[in-house]
């Protein structure tokens, strides 16, 4: 089996266990994810096949789903590609990727660095910022029954990994605890132009909201 037919036997694999999936993480943010990084690959010196099957990976088993659990993601991803005879440099390489990707709150030092990590992970923060990423957060936030806005409960901005994981704040407190912090944390030329158009997006989003709910406009 050659990379062309690996990378398809993934996108097969991947559509078929997020069939149900909730709509911010489903196949579709996948697919968003995969296109942006392969575009931002373009101007990077990376391996363009574990570019493709980490970002096709990166959310196989997000642990908001599978009760916190951080080893369900690289243990399915590892179990396919073995399934598919992928050379086990490749797949110890995807499996870092998928446990160093995410945005954890606080301070975390990040374990795992390598470009092709850098790429997705541009990607997958793109997926979070702009009209998706307002799209996403609030589809989320009714996901979990949250409070759209509540101006007496703020963000909070010093959370610890433990803490931002078990928070059940309102959804607008997200903007501030995750979403406008992104922009200063790109990792490639690439990346950090297309998430500047993203992230003011959002503040004009911001703006508006607040007078909407102040009756003002």
């Amino acid at each position: 089996m050659n990379k062309e037919q690996i990378v398809e036997r993934t996108v097969d694999f991947v559509k078929e266990v997020l069939a149900d999936a909730e709509g911010g993480h489903d196949w579709w943010h996948i697919y968003r994810v995969w296109k942006s990084a392969k575009q931002i690959a373009q101007s990077e010196d990376v391996d363009l096949f574990v570019v493709e099957l980490g970002a096709l990976l990166h959310d196989i088993a997000d642990s908001k789903f599978h009760d916190g659990d951080e080893t369900v993601g690289p243990r399915l991803a590892r179990e396919f590609l073995q399934s598919l005879k992928v050379d086990e440099k490749v797949i110890v390489h995807v499996e870092n990727i998928i446990s160093n990707i995410s945005f954890k709150g606080g301070n975390l030092e990040q374990e795992f660095k390598s470009a092709e990590l850098d790429v997705i992970q541009d990607a997958d923060r793109l997926d979070a910022l702009g009209a998706i990423g307002i799209a996403r957060t609030f589809n989320y936030g009714g996901h979990k029954n949250r409070e759209i806005y509540n101006p007496d409960i703020k963000p909070n901005l010093n959370m610890s990994k433990e803490e931002y994981k078990n928070s059940n704040a309102p959804t607008l407190n997200h903007f501030y605890e995750k979403l406008l912090l992104l922009k200063d944390r790109m990792n490639t030329e690439s990346g950090k132009r297309m998430a500047e158009q993203r992230h003011e997006f959002m503040n004009t989003y911001l703006n508006q909201f607040y007078l909407e709910w102040e009756g003002k406009n």
